[in-house]
């Protein structure tokens, strides 16, 4: 495969060292995992928070070249905005563990504030430091980094994010749930509401001439035009970005733009034409399934997606969005309907057609890879409760077996037998009537499991290989090795986010789906780059 620069490892490589297959992307690397708050530092270059990454990012925007400035097992663990201070330091809203911290100039971090529950937006004035807070009756406050206790300026907010000094000296801030944007003085008194009727407002940014700019979260990319201070009129731009999160101008006014549900990053001009800076592209992806129709799904975390072949002509980052589904994990094909989990405790039915879901169960505890077993019920993984679950036609969930550490995925064979696999034990098993037996150990970290010609796969993302596994003798034999899955090469595994925060999701677990195509080749979710992998037997063709 020919190389692009990638998040993965700086050749931008992703090769199978064995000759037993064929490896081709059907989507470019994203060099982003998902961008969410973005300002620019003293450097001239846009920094990028990447919340699933727990890392941030520098971005050129004359070159599209990306430096990580703040590396994924550094101390920071979900960083979801940031903002700089006069002295150039820059302050991190890190939003699972509700930290706030400082990074100065020389590299160094100062835990400024731990009292916060998920803090979100935030900015400076000056040397003033002020954070919100996204949850229901959420605070704004203005922080004091050289000491001293929190001052609460405001509650009530409906989920706030990101938000900015206006003209008139006001900090101003959205309130995502109700389709407003507020306003309050830094020194603290009544709020106020300045817009209403929003759109899933998540950002609000004022250019250089004073107008203020609201983003929307959803999937058309709608920006709110709002002259306040100027003749009070007010416009709808759609820019068709999905997922955007938050914006910044440069010293020209050229804006700048986000999206947590691609990645990327986009200059967005004001008559709506955009250019790409960084490509968007996938985030994870997370699981991948094959329809009938040979169209390939990947469960995105925030949206269901498919890569586009970039041999048929050049697409926005090889990528397109088919829905918005928030934390979409596991995913598979059952004629015309797919079937997803959330690692957030639910499994859901989704119909491409109609474009509506189902919820099939809740409250259950991480439940990630699901397949469909031959009498038609879903059979789940779920990976924290360390079983295997069964939901039936009635939405009624059975436990087919327990006792597993850290069960990840699962799969039929032809013959109907079920297989798991367990990346903690590094196991694959399979069900009987008399429970789960072992057909297969040493396995480092396996997670997506697939059977093709009557043959087992897993992916080992400790040892970035593809296995093939015999159940009968327990073989193993290594098919494909250097796969861009998992980790980084050389990066430390982080401090785990908490899964919940403030009683809202937090942070994803990882996983490298695999699936069997009907022409006999595997699809894998190459998460370490964003790409999906298409393996081909080196017997076939490519």
């Amino acid at each position: 495969m020919s190389a692009f620069p990638n998040r993965f490892d700086a050749t931008g490589r992703a090769r199978t060292t064995s000759g037993h297959w064929k490896a081709r992307r059907l989507n470019p690397p994203n060099r982003l995992w998902g961008s969410n708050g973005i300002a620019f530092g003293p450097d001239g270059r846009l920094h990028v928070a990447q919340f699933l990454a727990g890392q941030i990012s520098a971005v050129d925007p004359a070159t599209g070249d990306v430096e990580v400035i703040v590396p994924m097992d550094g101390p920071v663990q979900s960083p979801d905005d940031l903002a700089f201070g006069a002295d150039g330091s820059m302050y991190i809203a890190d939003l699972v563990p509700g930290r706030v911290w400082r990074r100065r100039a020389d590299g160094t971090y100062t835990l400024v504030c731990d009292e916060i529950t998920n803090p979100n937006g935030i900015t400076c004035i000056g040397d003033r430091l002020f954070v919100n807070e996204m949850k229901p009756d959420g605070r704004l406050m203005e922080l004091f980094p050289d000491g001293g206790d929190p001052v609460v300026l405001t509650d009530g907010l409906a989920l706030g994010n990101a938000m900015q000094r206006g003209p008139d000296g006001y900090l101003y801030y959205p309130h995502m749930v109700t389709g407003q944007v507020w306003r309050i003085p830094p020194d603290g008194g009544a709020p106020e509401t300045v817009a209403e009727d929003v759109h899933e407002p998540v950002a609000v940014r004022f250019d250089l001439g004073g107008v203020l700019h609201v983003l929307s979260r959803g999937a058309e990319g709608f920006v709110t035009r709002v002259d306040l201070h100027g003749t009070g009129t007010r416009t709808l731009l759609t820019s068709g970005l999905v997922g955007l999160d938050n914006a910044a101008f440069d010293t020209e006014n050229r804006m700048y733009v986000s999206s947590y549900a691609s990645g990327g990053i986009t200059e967005l001009h004001p008559d709506g034409r955009t250019r790409e800076i960084v490509p968007r592209g996938f985030d994870g992806p997370y699981g991948v399934t094959i329809d009938l129709g040979g169209t390939v799904y990947a469960a995105d975390h925030y949206r269901l997606a498919s890569p586009v072949d970039e041999r048929e002509g050049p697409t926005e980052g090889g990528v397109t969005t088919h829905a918005l589904l928030p934390f979409a994990h596991g995913v598979v094909s059952d004629g015309e309907l797919l079937h997803l989990t959330s690692q957030f405790g639910e499994v859901r039915t989704y119909d491409p057609a109609r474009g509506d879901s189902r919820r099939r169960a809740s409250g259950l505890d991480q439940p990630l890879g699901i397949a469909v077993a031959p009498d038609g019920s879903l059979v789940v993984a779920e990976t924290g409760a360390g079983r295997v679950l069964a939901v039936d036609a009635q939405d009624t969930v059975t436990v087919l077996a327990e006792g597993f550490e850290h069960p990840v995925d699962v799969a039929f064979d032809a013959e109907g037998r079920c297989y798991v696999s367990d990346d903690r034990q590094g196991v694959v098993s399979r069900l009987g009537e008399d429970g789960a037996v072992v057909v297969a150990e040493g396995l480092g970290a396996p997670e997506g499991l697939a059977v093709l010609d009557g043959e087992l796969f897993t992916v080992d993302t400790a040892g970035r290989r593809l296995l093939a596994v015999l159940p009968m003798t327990g073989e193993l034999r290594v098919e494909a090795e250097e796969l861009p899955v998992g980790l980084p090469p050389g990066v430390r595994p982080p401090v785990q986010p908490a899964l919940f925060a403030g009683g809202l999701p937090g942070s994803a677990r990882r996983f490298a789906g695999l699936t069997a195509a009907p022409d006999g080749t595997l699809l894998l979710s190459a998460d370490g780059e964003g790409t999906v992998l298409r393996l081909t037997p080196s017997r076939g063709n490519d």
